[in-house]
């Protein structure tokens, strides 16, 4: 049939058109409309097109590739999106790509509620060069991180370090914008208004630093400059990546640039304090010795090897040496008596021979135990410095014992004519919740497990005291050690509510820490002082060579020579008038 046009055209219109052609393309959508304002995607579940520059390939260690438009014009809406490519499928960064497919919501782990909006791609083509999407920049944290998610952002205005306990396991840092993130039981009581308002503010200055990979220890990570030392409190310059949400975690950076850090440097040397008499407190975290003879490893807690065991030695003698203290109370000794090979005897053999012939360091024997706990407390001194008065004491009754451990407590002077004083070494049950119920249960007011027994722990310790247990006749004392218990949580409020007067306050140290977990900030360890004691106060000080280090710093792992990363919490150190 001939094509006419005294036919109707319209009617034969296809006819005279010959075969029929190919689909139109789907017309292609802005990211910022398949995003949404909201949390998930009006297109949940839907097919659509997108036309977008790859920012991001982490199909390797994410599963997929991130891609960002040029911006619908709407600040609420993200421009980038989390794309899954079909297998196969050859991309690079910078390439520009027509992608189809369903848009799917990503829980952000299994309990946040929380979820990163992705693209199933179905059909990817190569499109012609464009000029290259902006980079967000941030100058403090944004009004929304959802408007944002998938987007490049750079951070102009420098983050700190607030935690690197994830960097070895998931190659992940906490950082946070404006300084340190706080306990919130470190600086406001439980349960109050302030302690919410804390709460709050860590969780919006939070940002979790990621290496673009879901793979457990991965060995290290690529956005770290080799040789970098890491440092909580460091400042990060020039932070850049990709907005993500996954892990149930809240937000994060997936760094596409390597971190710029500060040369935080270490403290070489412990704070100068003022005055004669010189204290210390120090937990040494799990000093067990094996048998004293060079077997008997691996043990209940700390070194596994009597290698790993003669360097855990040898950082815990640099650290105590340089604290240059008269008295010093231990915390996390193996509790296995005072003879010879015993865990106290062996490191108080070390100190002296680290001092050749000066050597003067005594412990204090008390008997028995303390206590039936596998670790204990003890009290070490410098016996050409200051002499014990009278006989050292205990308080052997529950909760310490199997609960908290058993206090120590010793009276000396310093000289002949010295005032006595008397130092009790303490270490409350910690916040673990291995059988705690009722009123030892967690109260979800930021206080952990066991509050209850380290309330009481406090109430007898004061208690006893009350009763001059040495026989010295001082009523000036100093409590110290770990008490597992933040500065503004109920056994500290207790025992500063009977009298006890916190060694920092008194001295005007701006914000102390001797201790950082899950980026967070705060005090475990703390030095109380009878009234007395405090009058005698010169000076008071942390020196911070565990709290901000990495864990791989230790013993058991890089033994990065010196004291640093010899415990898990930073000694402290007094000054008084003799």
């Amino acid at each position: 049939m001939r094509c006419s046009p005294s036919f109707l055209a319209l009617a034969l219109a296809a006819v005279c058109a010959g075969p029929a052609s190919a689909a139109s393309p789907a017309a292609s959508l802005p990211i910022g409309k398949v995003q949404g304002s909201g949390a998930r995607s009006p297109y949940e579940g839907k097919p659509v097109t997108v036309e977008a520059m790859v920012t991001a390939d982490l199909r390797e260690g994410l599963g997929g590739v991130y891609v960002q438009d040029a911006g619908d014009g709407d600040a609420a809406t993200s421009d980038g999106l989390f794309v899954r490519l079909p297998d196969g499928q050859a991309v690079q960064v910078g390439q520009w790509l027509r992608i189809s497919g369903t848009v799917q919501e990503q829980a952000a782990g299994k309990d946040s509620g929380q979820s990163l909006t992705a693209l199933q791609a179905d059909k990817v083509d190569t499109l012609a060069a464009r000029p290259a999407p902006a980079v967000t920049v941030l100058a403090d944290v944004p009004a929304s991180w959802e408007a944002l998610e998938g987007m490049q952002v750079r951070i102009a205005a420098p983050l700190t370090l607030a935690g690197q306990d994830g960097l070895q396991r998931f190659g992940e840092l906490t950082a946070a914008f404006g300084g340190r993130l706080w306990q919130p039981s470190e600086v406001a009581a439980a349960g109050s208004p302030e302690q919410a308002a804390v709460i709050a503010d860590n969780a919006r200055r939070r940002l979790r630093l990621d290496d673009g990979s879901s793979k457990r220890d991965p060995g290290g990570a690529s956005y770290l400059v080799k040789g970098v030392v890491l440092r909580t409190g460091a400042q990060l310059s020039e932070v850049q990546g990709i907005v993500d949400q996954r892990f149930d975690a809240g937000y994060r950076l997936q760094l596409t640039a390597p971190l710029r850090v500060s040369t935080d440097l270490r403290p070489l040397q412990p704070p100068t304090v003022a005055g004669g008499l010189r204290i210390a407190a120090f937990n040494l975290e799990n000093y067990f010795n094996g048998d004293g003879k060079g077997g008997g490893y691996p043990t209940l807690r700390g070194a596994k090897t009597p290698e790993q065991q003669a360097a855990q030695q040898a950082k815990l003698v640099t650290s105590i040496a340089s604290l240059n203290a008269d008295v010093a109370a231990l915390m996390e000794l193996e509790n296995d008596g005072y003879g010879p090979g015993s865990s106290i005897d062996q490191l108080v053999r070390a100190l002296n021979a680290g001092q050749g012939k000066g050597g003067d360091w005594k412990f204090i024997d008390a008997g028995q135990g303390p206590g039936d706990n596998p670790i204990r407390v003890g009290i070490i001194y410098r016996s050409a410095k200051v002499s014990p008065v009278g006989k050292p004491a205990v308080l052997e009754r529950e909760p310490f014992g199997e609960r908290s451990r058993v206090p120590l407590a010793q009276a000396f002077r310093m000289g002949r004519n010295g005032a006595p004083f008397v130092v009790v070494a303490n270490h409350f049950k910690s916040k673990g919740c291995s059988e705690a119920s009722g009123a030892n249960a967690d109260q979800n007011d930021g206080q952990g497990c066991w509050n209850a027994t380290r309330v009481e722990s406090a109430r007898l310790l004061h208690q006893w005291l009350q009763g001059d247990p040495t026989g010295s006749g001082s009523k000036d004392a100093v409590l110290l050690g770990d008490f597992n218990a933040y500065a503004m949580e109920d056994p500290i409020r207790s025992l500063n509510a009977e009298g006890w007067q916190d060694a920092f306050k008194v001295a005007g140290v701006q914000q102390p820490y001797s201790y950082v977990y899950n980026g967070l900030t705060g005090r475990l360890d703390h030095a109380l002082l009878s009234p007395g004691m405090a009058a005698r106060l010169k000076g008071a000080a942390e020196w911070h060579i565990n709290a901000d280090e990495a864990d791989d710093v230790g013993y058991q792992d890089r033994n990065v020579p010196g004291p640093w990363r010899s415990s898990d919490h930073d000694p402290l150190l007094l000054g008084f008038e003799p």
